[in-house]
Order: structure tokens, then sequence, then C-alpha cells
């Protein structure tokens, strides 16, 4: 997916400004019938720990007919996260994997020095209307790491460390909070947490990362006396304990971030690289037919933008 740019961060009251870093807009786009909020990279921000992208996907109803057919399309040097809320994605790539990600479940891929990958509604739901709802992130891996040989890694909300107390609930899907520690593999320190809080209910989140955000998914957030609803991404302070209080509608929150990467990242469509001639480089990998092929999906593919 192409790069563009969110809106300016808007200002808060003065101690909301304190805490807050950026406030960013994400920016809308339609991808086949659905909504696609875009969060990261902004042109003011280009990371969040070591996440370089953040897409909110829907939450959109699909008629009768309707289907999510990304074409097979390739990615180097980073992982992709995808985390759904409701709907079904079938997930196929050029290792040979082929599943079915289902609501809570966490898939991520990591490219490495290059792999391929489609997203489709599953031959079982096609003609029926659907629900499509989530998040897709991209993590930034150490440059050492980049060229490392690709991988899939798939878990089962079942696997996940999940918390539930005063108010608060949530799910641990990277990295550990609360003590949880979620099994499943990244290549950087990296927090990610879907946390739900009712109405009223206030929540910390601890200084405990060396970078942070939330990202609003619904409902109203209160940080030092300021609101911020849904669709709005929030870049703490670095050091500084935050206190996530739900406004009376209660409030769904992504919270996510980790250690800063070393170094600047470039990105151009699906590839990620600490080197713009790496990028150059797999440009004509993939024009000149070089990726791998995803079994089972070989008719289509996206081509090379431009």
């Amino acid at each position: 997916m192409s790069f563009f740019p969110g809106e300016d961060p808007a200002p808060g009251d003065g101690r909301a400004a304190d805490l807050i870093e950026q406030l960013i807009i994400p920016r809308t786009s339609d991808i086949g019938g659905f909504e696609v909020r875009r969060a990261l990279p902004t042109a003011k921000r280009r990371l969040v720990g070591p996440f370089i992208f953040f897409d909110r996907m829907g939450p959109a109803k699909l008629q009768a007919g309707a289907a999510l057919d990304v074409r097979p399309h390739p990615h180097i040097g980073l992982s992709t996260v995808t985390y759904l809320f409701d709907g079904e994605i079938k997930h196929r790539d050029s290792l040979g994997t082929e599943l079915v990600i289902r609501p809570g479940d966490v898939n991520l891929m990591t490219a490495g020095r290059g792999i391929v990958h489609s997203e489709r509604t599953p031959e079982n739901l096609r003609g029926h209307p659907l629900s499509l709802s989530g998040l897709q992130t991209w993590l930034a891996m150490p440059s050492h790491l980049e060229e490392i040989a690709p991988e899939f890694g798939h878990t089962g909300m079942s696997a996940l460390p999940v918390f539930d107390d005063q108010g608060a609930k949530g799910r641990v899907v990277l990295g550990q909070f609360c003590g949880l520690k979620a099994d499943v593999k990244t290549h950087s320190r990296t927090l990610y947490v879907d946390l739900s809080l009712a109405p009223g209910s206030r929540f910390p989140f601890p200084a405990d990362e060396e970078e942070r955000a939330a990202y609003v998914l619904s409902g109203t957030v209160i940080i030092a006396g300021e609101r911020f609803g849904e669709n709005q991404l929030l870049v703490f302070r670095p050091g500084d304990p935050i206190t996530l209080e739900a406004g009376e509608e209660g409030c769904h929150l992504m919270l996510f971030g980790g250690d800063a990467m070393e170094g600047r990242r470039y990105i151009w469509w699906n590839f990620v690289s600490s080197s713009q001639e790496r990028i150059e480089q797999a440009k004509q990998e993939w024009k000149t037919g070089r990726f791998d092929i995803v079994p089972g999906d070989e008719e289509e593919f996206i081509p090379l933008p431009g």
C-alpha cells in the first residue's frame, strides 16, 4: 500500500498537550467498498516504536457478491500484523501458508528478504453479506535483521493472555503488559494491547515503553481533562505515566509502541528498509518476476505502481 500523509496534530488543553506529543487524525480512503483509515506513517510522524504503518479497516458491511480480494503482492524488511474484530480473511503466502484469520487471532508475517502474500474473503463466505473490522500494522525490523529468511506465525485468540479488572478488559497481542506476556515472536521490544474500558473507569498506561501511543477505536477517552473521540491517534511523550479515563459510553482502544528504531527507515509501497538502494532493488525484483509465487493463488498479482 502507498504512503500518504495524515492531518497535522490538533491542539489540546495545556495539561493534555504536556502529555501528548502528537494528535493524528487518520486519512481515509475507500478500498474495495470499505473504508480504510491510515494513521501511520504521516508527514510528521513516521514511527511509534517499531510500528511504521497503522491501518484501521472498517468497520464495514459488504453486500452479497462483494468480497475482499487483495491480490498477491510483495513485502521486504518488515513484519505485518493482522488483527480482526469482526469478519474473516484467508491468508496465503509464498511459504505455502494457507489459513483463515478470525477475530481475536493474530497473524504475524515476517517478510525479511522477501515474501509474497494475498488476503481474500474465504470461499465459504462469498455470496453472502459480510462484516469486516480490524487493524493491519507493519513493524519495522532492526537493520541487522532486515534480510533474514521470511517466516509466518499464527496465534489463536485462546492462546493470548487476557485481563479483566475494575472496568478494564484487555488482551495482550504482542509483548508484555500488566504482568502478562503474549507468546508471539517479535524482533524488537514491541507492545500491542486491545483494551476496553467501561464507562467512567480509569486505567494507568505506564511509561515502560520508550515510545507509546493509543488509537481510539470507539467511544471517548479522557486524558488530563481533554476528551478524544474515535479514529484519533494519540502519541504520548516519553517517560510520563498516563491515566486513561473512559467517557460516558466507555471506550475501545489499541495501545501500542516499543523501542524506537535505530536510524532512518524508508517506506515505498509495500517495502520498508534502512537502505534506499534495497528498495530500488526490490522494485526491480517484483517488476521482473524474481519474487516467489503464492501456491494456490498464482493467476493474479498487483503490478508495481507507476
